[in-house]
């Protein structure tokens, strides 16, 4: 007998989705965000955590922990050497891959500055990306104290993101100093509203490219967008479908990224509302968009209306052709320590 088409249309696309989509949390405040991710809740979404430190990982509550330059390094960390840990993780660098490189999209989390987090985001980035896999390295940068009091976390983080910047794709670059405005918070108060911004950029284009749209944006087409659009980033926002100008003016003014827009930027835009969702409403999004990004040399839309967003409107940006070294000039000039 025949199969169900419906049952035979659903296995086909989940052969074709692959495994789910991966979190990798890469050091210690890389793990830690990917603790909080998980506890933001991310249907589908496997995790996994990294590290050179045996003490810190084994109190990262991850299922699958990696404990890399064991014979080097002796789950002691890195003391901040980016060269013992790129040669410790030779050690497990083959079946990192392979155990994260199945799936379609991996984020990769690190904070920036340490030698853990710094060695292996563009080292892993590289890596996934060579076997076909979207790997989205996500930086939290230090604080610019940090920077100017210590001239080896500055060092690791301009150098990550040399590396990261000249591979080009999709960089997301959360900035420290751009918490400030949360400065009356507690600290955990502060990671948590960080991490919360983070889980809605990972939610949004996850959903953007695993359900199918009205006018629609799926994986292929977001990898061809990224191959031709040099450093991209990603950007969110949402509001009251009265107000669509307002949506692009959010996205691109109210995000903790650090990017700068080129003369000749490109972008993939794509509008999520309810089911009074107009046409009228998304036109005025993209044109919107189109203004403020200065005419772009090309621009991908899509939209998708969803029961539950009733009157919200969402935008998921992937704007490319970002400013060389912009994510770099971000962390500089520094000001001069104190006399």
């Amino acid at each position: 007998m025949r199969p169900d088409l419906g049952d035979e249309l659903a296995g086909l696309a989940a052969r074709a989705r692959g495994d789910p989509i991966t979190l990798v949390g890469l050091g210690g405040a890389g793990c830690e965000a990917v603790h909080d991710l998980l506890r933001l809740e991310l249907p589908g979404v496997r995790a996994v955590a990294i590290n050179t430190d045996a003490t810190h990982l084994s109190h990262v509550d991850v299922e699958e922990r990696i404990l890399i330059g064991q014979r080097t390094l002796k789950g002691r960390g890195s003391g901040g050497d980016r060269e013992q840990v790129r040669a410790g993780a030779e050690e497990a660098r083959e079946e990192i891959v392979r155990r994260i490189g199945s799936s379609e999209i991996v984020f990769l989390l690190a904070g920036l500055g340490g030698g853990t987090g710094s060695a292996l985001l563009p080292l892993l980035t590289r890596d996934l990306r060579a076997r076909g896999t979207l790997a989205v390295p996500v930086a939290f940068l230090p604080f610019h104290i940090e920077l100017e009091s210590n001239p080896d976390r500055r060092s690791n983080a301009l150098g990550a993101l040399a590396e990261l910047e000249e591979m080009g794709g999709l960089l997301l670059a959360l900035s420290n100093e751009k918490l400030r405005r949360f400065e009356s918070l507690p600290m955990p108060r502060v990671l948590q509203a960080r991490n919360a911004y983070l889980h809605g950029l990972v939610e949004s284009l996850v959903d953007m490219v695993e359900h199918p749209s009205q006018l629609n944006v799926d994986l292929a087409s977001l990898k061809s967008h990224l191959a031709q659009s040099g450093v991209s980033t990603l950007l969110l926002s949402e509001e009251h479908i009265s107000e669509p100008e307002r949506l692009v003016h959010t996205a691109l003014t109210e995000t903790l990224l650090d990017f700068e827009l080129s003369e000749s930027p490109s972008a993939l835009v794509h509008v999520d509302g309810g089911s009074n969702l107009t046409l009228g409403t998304v036109d005025r999004v993209w044109r919107a968009m189109r203004r403020r990004l200065g005419e772009p040399r090309r621009m991908l839309v899509g939209t998708r209306t969803h029961p539950e967003f009733r009157n919200v409107v969402r935008l998921t940006a992937v704007v490319g052709g970002l400013r060389p070294r912009s994510v770099r000039d971000a962390l500089v000039p520094l000001r001069s320590p104190p006399a």
